[in-house]
């Protein structure tokens, strides 16, 4: 291990479990996942989406905690030293490296997201106490217009970066562990209030009909929740292997991922309930010419409906202040995959390498933040022919559709059939007990067959023109 080794540190049980949760909740959760269940007729993809948490993403998130805890280092050096006297030695070290360029590149971009919804945050509080008086279509371009501000834009990027690289500056303990055990609460009451008062929305009665009915399952909806339960749950970059390099040997690993996968999911459907009754409260008409065409409806759609509804004045705000929350809490993990592969790899301090690492991803996250209308040559560059549109656009369907899968599968490879039994089932049991014939399933089954051939089903889709971007 490098000589920067002692800038680790661990988390406490109950910080490990808010922490790895906050990586996993995200955007994903409160934006994309409620947009593509619409999109796939509610109750029927959720069905399959939970089946596939189950099957794919529960399974490879252990591998990746267990990877992490076993060797207490970082993505490259973890699978280098997982690897010793296996086939393809400190070759797997690449797979690791994977890891961290995906969270790189990811982080880039995804912290520009972030930055609009503190964009948004101040826009309802300022329609809040002056009043709302924006239709729809301008509001859409008011949303195109902002989008089109290069200062705006890289402004609120640096913004969330600069609060991002501070708390993982802080340490393992002071920073990521304390923000998170405060963050995550306090989404959740959030969440809970939001979910609450959807209870009086006119739409409330529909959208749990159409979010727990259970119809037809269409081949599309089938590789849609495949490709969403394994991009949702943080797995495929090693920020789950990094989070679980850090984690006590006292902590069970199967009890914290099903914990994880348990409140991931539960938070995803507690979006959909605000969401849809917020959707199901206008006629079917303008849902059809507003909702299911574009995932921009967080900021182009919601924030008048929100002011439509009483208590809109306070929901509008408390909604995108949550959204945030659940953004920061994805950057931080995301920024900690690469600081900690300098720190372990490179024997970089703590401070220089969250300084190094988070200058790097803002720098890098500039031709996107310019690729949406600032600038005509980065927001018409298409490499990938008409399946990208814009270097940002060109950013996103590169890690959805190639880095993850990539790295998920071949993580599941390892683990499956190269990762020493004995060490993996150790890790298994060290903090939980005897796992008896659930190691088999989880090794035997799920990441030697099940796994491996629905990621590359998802792979194969992708080659063949489908896009999870």
């Amino acid at each position: 291990m490098a000589n920067g080794s002692n800038e680790r540190g661990r988390f406490g049980q109950l910080g490990f479990i808010f922490a790895a949760v906050g990586s996993a909740i995200g955007l994903g959760n409160i934006w994309k996942f409620p947009y593509i269940t619409y999109a796939n007729d509610g109750g029927s993809f959720v069905l399959v989406y939970l089946v596939a948490i189950a099957l794919i993403g529960l399974p490879i998130m252990m591998a990746e905690l267990v990877i992490g805890r076993r060797t207490r280092q970082s993505p490259v050096g973890a699978f280098i030293d997982a690897a010793k006297g296996r086939l393809g030695g400190r070759a797997w070290g690449a797979v690791g490296a994977l890891g961290v360029l995906g969270s790189f590149i990811l982080l880039s971009y995804y912290a520009l997201i972030a930055g609009w919804t503190v964009y948004y945050f101040g826009q309802c509080l300022s329609w809040s106490v002056r009043g709302f008086d924006l239709e729809g279509q301008a509001l859409g371009e008011a949303f195109g217009g902002f989008l089109a501000n290069g200062p705006l834009q890289v402004g609120f990027h640096a913004l969330f970066m600069l609060v991002t690289v501070g708390v993982v500056t802080l340490g393992v303990r002071r920073g990521i562990e304390r923000v998170t055990k405060l963050l995550m609460p306090v989404l959740g009451a959030i969440l809970l209030l939001l979910v609450v008062n959807s209870f009086w929305s006119p739409g409330f009665g529909e959208a749990i009909r159409f979010l727990f009915h259970v119809g037809p399952v269409t081949g599309h909806g089938l590789l849609e929740a495949v490709g969403h339960a394994f991009f949702t749950l943080s797995v495929g970059m090693g920020a789950m292997l990094t989070y679980g390099s850090y984690m006590t040997s006292r902590q069970s690993i199967p009890r914290s991922a099903v914990t994880i996968c348990f409140l991931d999911t539960l938070i995803a459907i507690m979006a959909c309930v605000v969401m849809f009754s917020i959707i199901f409260s206008v006629s079917a008409a303008e849902r059809a010419a507003t909702f299911g065409k574009s995932a921009t409806i967080l900021f182009t759609t919601l924030p008048r409906m929100f002011y439509e509804m009483p208590l809109g004045v306070v929901l509008a705000p408390t909604f995108y202040l949550l959204v945030g929350f659940a953004a920061l809490t994805s950057t931080i993990s995301l920024l900690e995959v690469v600081a900690a592969y300098l720190i372990d790899q490179r024997g970089l301090s703590r401070r220089k390498a969250s300084l190094l690492a988070g200058g790097a991803v803002f720098a890098f996250g500039i031709p996107s933040a310019l690729s949406l209308g600032a600038s005509g040559a980065l927001s018409t560059l298409a490499p990938l022919g008409e399946r990208t549109a814009g270097f940002f656009d060109t950013m996103d369907y590169t890690v959805s559709n190639w880095v993850l899968p990539l790295g998920g599968l071949l993580t599941a490879i390892f683990v499956g059939w190269f990762f020493s039994r004995r060490a993996s089932s150790q890790e298994l049991a060290e903090g939980h007990g005897d796992v008896g014939r659930w190691y088999f399933v989880w090794r035997g089954v799920l990441l030697r067959f099940v796994c491996p051939v629905a990621i590359l089903w998802i792979i194969w889709a992708v080659i063949g023109g489908r896009s999870f971007a």
